[in-house]
């Protein structure tokens, strides 16, 4: 007899801590997992009492959900999806309802759902975003598919969702692949602002030679102004561990080599399928490459000299507030960068995101999670047609004020040979996005030179593309 409210397949720690978080908010699971043997390990770990019901076959967990049935699939993105999929198809009825609450790509979701749609099924792909804990007590949660097949889920995503004073931290973000789409985007940010606070830390400790329990203090003290956020807490708190042998700070013992699962490439690869500048994003992602050549780089700093730089002569203080004002303005660069790439995705597939909710959802159980995201749902209520946050009332005026520190930071990092990948691209992005006249005149003149591309007047739009023979009008001695 089917009692479950919604199925749960997949007991890796994201399904385990989702299922848990649906129990304790009021709904029966049923769980599932290709190993049958994670599911007496399960229910054993929960005891009595529970609402859970074990089933070790694709038959019975689908048979043991009241209809429509609700099937979530916590698993490895790729063909596992396709191939749990099948599983469950030959007892499903129409009407019923599978989930995808994997990083999967938002072209195959896309794909998912219309064949699936095509056999009277409905296919949610829905983002989660806030790690172990975050399924556990509270994630983002941003699903894409139908919207009555949303409005099934609804009431679900709405309870085990992270809870702000604007609600749950969950909406229907739009049709087939949307949900995926922003939960990529969102991972590309999240590149980004992790690579922001590594230069940060970087220049405080390689410039003023700072340690880790003065960085500690810097970044507590940062986490009650502005920058108020998860990555900033947690960073301020990951200073203070020490290595239980040595005594020392745990984070000075970690090998300097930074992994990535892919999302971020995605988000490079679509942006420039779309045009979409996101130069901050794409640095975090090649800054994470060129960590990675741990080798070659020791190697290298052997005979590669940097420049030498006397150590740092100038107010401490003043320093710390312009690395600061150079964090908090390259994050806006690169969070403009991210709702840029949104807006092109929903433009190209007719989705109808609003970025005010995106922002709005991220405020609570993400990793991306800060205060300044307010801001950024507010400018987009404040203008709905905002072409870039940069030109926010608000948000501009921030940056005009933050130039002066911004720029010294980024200056005295350059000085003293400290690389910094991240904040100079969004330095360059605002200062590209800010001037009227780019040198890309000269460009096309070459591009025209070689390849006879063509160009446009400045002085006379009205003459369309032309061509000019260069050799020729070339002055001759």
């Amino acid at each position: 007899m089917a009692e479950a409210d919604i199925g749960m397949a997949g007991l890796g720690v994201m399904g385990l801590n989702l299922a848990r978080n649906m129990e304790r908010n009021g709904y029966a699971v049923a769980v599932w997992n290709r190993e049958a043997e994670a599911v007496n390990e399960f229910l054993a770990q929960e005891g009595e009492g529970k609402r859970f019901v074990g089933t070790r076959t694709p038959e019975e967990f689908v048979k043991s959900l009241k209809r429509p049935r609700r099937i979530m699939m916590m698993i490895k993105a790729g063909p596992p999806v396709d191939w749990t999929i099948d599983q469950f198809k030959p007892y499903l009825e129409a009407g019923d309802i599978l989930i995808d609450g994997g990083n999967s790509w938002f072209e195959d979701t896309q794909r998912r759902e219309a064949a699936l749609r095509s056999e009277n099924l409905r296919f949610i792909g829905s983002g989660v975003s806030g790690g172990e804990e975050g399924a556990l007590w509270g994630p983002s949660l941003m699903p894409g598919g139908a919207r009555e097949a949303y409005e099934e889920i609804r009431p679900i995503w709405e309870a085990i969702a992270a809870k702000t004073e604007d609600g749950a931290c969950t909406t229907y973000v739009g049709p087939d692949g949307a949900g995926h789409y922003v939960k990529m985007v969102h991972n590309g940010i999240e590149y980004g602002d992790m690579q922001l606070i590594a230069e940060a830390y970087d220049i405080l400790r390689r410039v003023l030679g700072l340690q880790a329990d003065e960085l500690a203090d810097i970044f507590a003290e940062w986490n009650r102004g502005s920058l108020d956020s998860y990555l900033i807490q947690i960073t301020s708190e990951i200073f203070r561990v020490k290595d239980s042998e040595t005594g020392r700070p745990l984070v000075d013992l970690i090998l300097d080599k930074a992994g990535q699962k892919g999302t971020g490439k995605w988000t490079a690869q679509v942006a420039l399928n779309f045009g979409v500048m996101i130069p901050t994003i794409n640095a975090a992602i090649e800054a994470r490459f060129i960590s990675a050549l741990k080798d070659e780089r020791v190697a290298a700093s052997q005979v590669l000299k940097g420049p030498g730089a006397s150590a740092w002569a100038g107010d401490r203080r003043q320093l710390i507030d312009a690395v600061r004002d150079a964090l908090y303005a390259s994050k806006i660069c690169s969070y403009a960068q991210g709702f840029n790439l949104i807006r092109a995705g929903s433009d190209e597939y007719k989705w109808d995101i609003n970025p005010g909710e995106m922002a709005r959802i991220w405020k609570g159980g993400c990793i991306i999670r800060a205060r300044f995201l307010d801001s950024i749902k507010t400018a987009y209520q404040r203008q709905p047609e905002l072409k870039n946050l940069l030109l926010d009332e608000d948000f501009r005026a921030w940056m005009e004020g933050a130039q002066s520190n911004w720029r010294t930071a980024i200056s005295v990092a350059q000085q003293h040979g400290v690389p910094v990948l991240a904040m100079g691209a969004s330095l360059a992005y605002f200062d590209s996005y800010r001037t009227a006249d780019l040198p890309q005149n000269l460009t096309q003149a070459q591009r025209d030179y070689f390849g006879a591309h063509t160009y446009e007047r400045a002085d006379k739009p009205e003459l369309g593309a032309i061509h000019t023979d260069w050799e020729a009008d070339k002055p001759r001695e």
